[in-house]
């Protein structure tokens, strides 16, 4: 195995935070596998919103944390997303529980949606730095990735981190999900498919160069 060409541009600015390389391994040296089902909390909008509201009313500010895997395809980064019904797309990840820490909770999450370890207590999942956060002023409102004037009491904050994922790996999702590798060129300013947060990863990643690693 050999290191690939690393594409990136110059920099002489000192930037902070971890490396602004990231390795990226071809889809084809990882395995994918399913499990049980997940059961649907929703049947529609209108559920998901009346669960939001109740949550807010017991515990707040609802936190969400999701993680960003990439791989790499035909020589370029795909990011991998979760399907669901055939319709819509979201990134792995989900609600903190109650005192949960934002990798704690990733970890849990990554494992429930694609791992056999149903608690990451056991998964060496490999959370990066945190590169985006957006915010959901009402329950029926988009998301926008600032905190808008004047808004006092946000009804979620979702996170979203860089995974590093190794060099092989077995992917287990469960049976009602497909977990499809998306190529960032399809991502790219494509909210009326992906939503505003996974159209916009794109941007969040131009920070960062890319080392991709060949067979």
């Amino acid at each position: 195995m050999e290191n690939g060409e690393t594409f990136h541009c110059n920099d002489s600015g000192d930037g902070g935070g971890g490396s602004d390389v990231v390795e990226i391994y071809p889809l084809s040296r990882y395995f994918f596998g399913s499990k049980d089902a997940i059961p649907d909390k929703d049947d529609c909008l209108a559920d998901q919103i009346q669960r939001m509201k109740a949550n807010y009313a017991a515990r707040g500010m609802r936190t969400c944390v999701h993680g960003i895997l990439l791989v790499e395809l035909f020589q370029h980064p795909h990011v991998l997303l979760l399907q669901v019904r055939n319709s819509f797309f979201k990134l792995p990840g989900g609600r903190l529980r109650s005192g949960e820490s934002d990798v704690e909770g990733l970890k849990r999450k990554l494992s429930r949606k694609l791992s056999s370890e149903e608690n990451g207590t056991n998964d060496d999942w490999q959370i990066d730095e945190r590169i985006g956060m957006w915010w959901r002023s009402d329950f029926e409102t988009l998301t926008f990735p600032y905190l808008p004037p004047n808004l006092r009491r946000p009804k979620e904050c979702t996170k979203l981190f860089l995974v590093k994922l190794p060099m092989t790996r077995h992917f287990i999702v469960p049976r009602n999900l497909k977990l499809l590798a998306v190529p960032l060129c399809q991502l790219h300013d494509n909210s009326e498919t992906y939503g505003p947060i996974i159209s916009g990863i794109p941007q969040l990643l131009s920070k960062f160069s890319f080392n991709i690693i060949q067979d």
